[in-house]
């Protein structure tokens, strides 16, 4: 109390914890503020006496035993007794296993490549310090890839060597994949909000220095416009806000989005095209070369900012059918409720006010129809966003777009996006 005051409800809790803490650094931490002690207690009997300087909480060879007695002003007591655990050995620190790694060997025919791992192979052998990784990223992108492929996936060197020599001999063995490759094009897809999780891209910034440096470019290019840094949210650390808030989750996911995009092509992952769907449009945007990394991330700090504003406004659902089946039932609720996004032949998206959305959802219920409300508190890509309207288009004014350097479809015109196109008028109808 000396320290904190009151805690009312939580009484007894900073007690244990400070009790926990004098333990383990064998101190007995002395009370604050007590200039005389109290003349209602008589002091010379019995052997309590008040800790008025810290002192040295001595060894005498057993467990540290202390009682935590809390009176809270608002009537909540507690009481425990708190006993210091048994030592145990300190265990050495296991090593990290290491990331499960895919090599790549590539050549023009199935003999070739047989070639290819048996010389692999032989390197291998003669060397002694590589690394795993190391190896793996050199064959993805430091070499020609040709139609007959094989993927060595792994986490040591000795299961490397191992899928070689299987390899090499024609075996079957877990871990080794053979095929040829289909001369297909790559789109890098990025996703509205919805599949976040917490915790997510966690082990990336851990392992991936490539995933780690982008990430921080975009957390600098955010810090005019955000009071938190995406890479502390990803990581979890304490005091930073939870992925629930639209005006976070929004950012965040676009700083990753833009980040894997970046890992992917250090692995030699070069898209043919790129398209985003709602907030996901604005990383589209920034990957295809459209938008710079600034201007991208005042669009969508501005964006989930506004949305904030909005919350509390709306619905969103998610219902089983087809465009012009929902456009039908729709037709009995006005204006309350519209098409927002239509995400599949029988998969429509469905905003507008909390009431039609839940009069929607029964009515789909009733008829057997699969929808579901989407977790959102406002109505997306409808009418119900044009209160912003002025505010977004002010914010966002001076943003100008360069002519994309790989083609970037639009969700929202349907074409593909031109120079000058994703001016504030476009981020206002991807709203």
């Amino acid at each position: 109390k000396s320290n904190i005051g009151h805690t009312q409800a939580a009484a007894g809790v900073a007690g244990v914890i400070k009790m926990v803490l004098a333990m383990q650094h064998g101190t007995m931490p002395g009370s604050l503020h007590i200039d005389e002690p109290s003349t209602r207690v008589d002091w010379t009997t019995g052997r309590v006496a008040l800790l008025r300087q810290s002192r040295i909480w001595p060894n005498t060879g057993g467990p540290r035993r202390a009682a935590v007695s809390s009176f809270g002003v608002s009537g909540t007591n507690a009481h425990v007794i708190v006993e210091q655990p048994p030592a145990t050995a300190e265990q050495p620190r296991a090593e990290r296993p290491g990331a499960l790694t895919p090599r790549v060997i590539s050549a023009t025919n199935p003999a070739a490549l047989r070639e290819q791992a048996t010389r692999l192979r032989s390197h291998l052998a003669a060397e002694t310090n590589w690394s795993v990784a190391d190896i793996g990223m050199s064959l993805a992108v430091g070499r020609a890839m040709f139609a007959h492929r094989a993927v060595l996936v792994g986490t040591d060197c000795t299961e490397l060597l191992g899928s070689l020599d299987a390899l090499c001999d024609g075996r079957k063995t877990p871990g080794v994949y053979q095929g040829a490759a289909r001369a297909r094009r790559t789109v890098f897809v990025f996703p509205g909000q919805g599949g976040q999780w917490s915790g997510m891209a966690r082990e990336l910034l851990e392992t991936s220095p490539v995933f780690a440096a982008r990430l921080a470019e975009c957390g600098l290019a955010l810090a005019p416009h955000l009071d938190f840094s995406p890479t502390a949210v990803l990581r979890g650390d304490a005091g930073t806000p939870e992925l629930d808030r639209v005006d976070v989750v929004q950012p965040v996911m676009f700083a990753m989005m833009v980040s894997l995009a970046a890992l992917w092509t250090s692995f030699g992952v070069e898209p043919s095209a790129v398209v985003g769907h709602s907030q996901g449009e604005i990383a589209a945007a920034r990957v295809a070369g459209a938008l710079t990394l600034d201007d991208a991330a005042r669009v969508v700090a501005v964006r989930s900012a506004l949305l904030r504003e909005l919350s509390g406004s709306g619905s969103m659902v998610a219902v089983a059918m087809s465009q012009v089946d929902v456009a039908e039932r729709l037709s009995n609720f006005g204006d309350e409720l519209s098409i927002a996004a239509i995400n599949g032949p029988h998969a429509v998206l469905v905003s507008g006010t909390a009431v039609a959305a839940e009069e929607f959802v029964r009515q789909c219920e009733r008829d057997g129809i699969r929808a579901a409300r989407v977790a959102v508190d406002y109505a997306s890509h409808s009418r119900q966003v044009e209160p912003v309207r002025a505010l977004l288009m002010s914010a966002l004014a001076s943003i100008s777009s360069c002519v994309p350097t790989t083609p970037l479809h639009s969700t929202v015109t349907g074409d593909l996006v031109g120079a000058g196109e994703l001016d504030a008028g476009y981020w206002y109808r991807n709203l």
